[in-house]
């Protein structure tokens, strides 16, 4: 047996003619391990057992030689021409919204503007005294805002970045800032309760209401062209005054109304105004010497309005077939 083993395994010439040796030899039904289960002496035991391992080692000194062999062969006749062309594999690209947000920087870092940072998690001291919200506005209600405490919330605009940077310097103030908020909005086609928005401040003597509005066209003429419809209309917020809102044509209705624009054929893209004086007094600046601008504008529907998506939820449904085309 041991003659005929050793022969077998010697001759094999491929590890799968190797397999069938060691199977046929040493495998479960083979007659070497039939004879091991009906050892009853010692000495039968011990010369049947030194035999499998010097099969066994033969079966290991034939494989490695084997594969030695293949080895060799392959780096002998297999060539790879480096002039080809690689595998192409896909790559993967920004999202859609951190584009937009580049861009939206770019136009204003071009205008001289610094972007800043925020803090997503913010104090009601930032949030909405500094921003002179009063006690009873909506936003203050847990049903709008996401509280951790009575003092700590998630922010729900970008606007506190600005109280933060005018504690700390003086004017003139040309900041931008991007990021997050958060409000407890019911999602809908132009609504979500996570958001992006662009945050815009400019301190300095003499600024009105006309260097707001031509800030907000060039940014909106960068963006979307000069063939889009663009108007302001005149709103509320507590923390400028006098307060309008810039609104964009509806680029699915074209102006005549369709769900999307709730049938006004207008999109609303965020808030604007003048810096109420309050704001001034609360960080310690004069408004007798000082005036400014400030404005927040919605990252998604800047996507919504470019490329003509009817729905904001679609961004983050992470579908492939739907973010590979920005």
């Amino acid at each position: 047996m041991e003659s005929q083993a050793l022969s077998a395994i010697a001759a094999a010439a491929t590890v799968t003619g190797l397999e069938e040796a060691r199977v046929r030899f040493l495998g479960r039904k083979a007659e070497l391990p039939q004879a091991l289960r009906e050892v009853r002496d010692r000495e039968t035991g011990m010369t049947l057992n030194a035999l499998r391992d010097r099969l066994e080692a033969a079966v290991a000194e034939r494989r490695a030689a084997i594969e030695r062999a293949e080895l060799d062969r392959t780096l002998r006749e297999d060539s790879v021409d480096v002039t080809l062309p690689g595998a192409e594999y896909p790559r993967g690209s920004l999202h859609l919204i951190t584009q937009i947000r580049r861009e939206v920087e770019d136009v204003f870092l071009g205008l001289g503007y610094e972007v800043v940072d925020g803090r997503e998690v913010e104090t009601t001291h930032y949030n909405f005294e500094g921003l002179n919200f009063p006690d009873w506005h909506p936003a203050r209600s847990p049903l709008a805002s996401c509280f951790f405490d009575e003092n700590r919330l998630l922010r729900t605009e970008t606007s506190p970045s600005q109280i933060r940077v005018m504690e700390t310097r003086q004017p003139p103030i040309y900041i931008v800032s991007l990021g997050r908020a958060y409000r407890r909005d019911t999602p809908d086609a132009t609504h979500t309760p996570i958001f992006h928005q662009v945050e815009g401040l400019a301190i300095d003597r003499g600024i009105t209401l006309a260097d707001l509005k031509g800030t907000l066209l060039h940014l909106m003429r960068a963006l979307f062209g000069a063939e889009r419809g663009m108007r302001f209309r005149t709103h509320y917020f507590p923390f400028t005054e006098p307060s309008m809102e810039p609104d964009i044509s509806c680029f699915l209705c074209g102006g005549e109304g369709c769900r999307v624009c709730k049938h006004s054929g207008w999109i609303e893209m965020g808030g604007s105004g003048m810096v109420d004086p309050a704001l001034f007094e609360f960080v310690g600046y004069d408004p007798e010497e000082w005036s400014g601008f400030a404005f927040g504008l919605g990252l998604e529907r800047i996507a919504m309005l470019r490329h003509g998506l009817p729905d904001l939820r679609e961004l983050w449904h992470n579908d492939l077939r739907l973010l590979g085309q920005f």
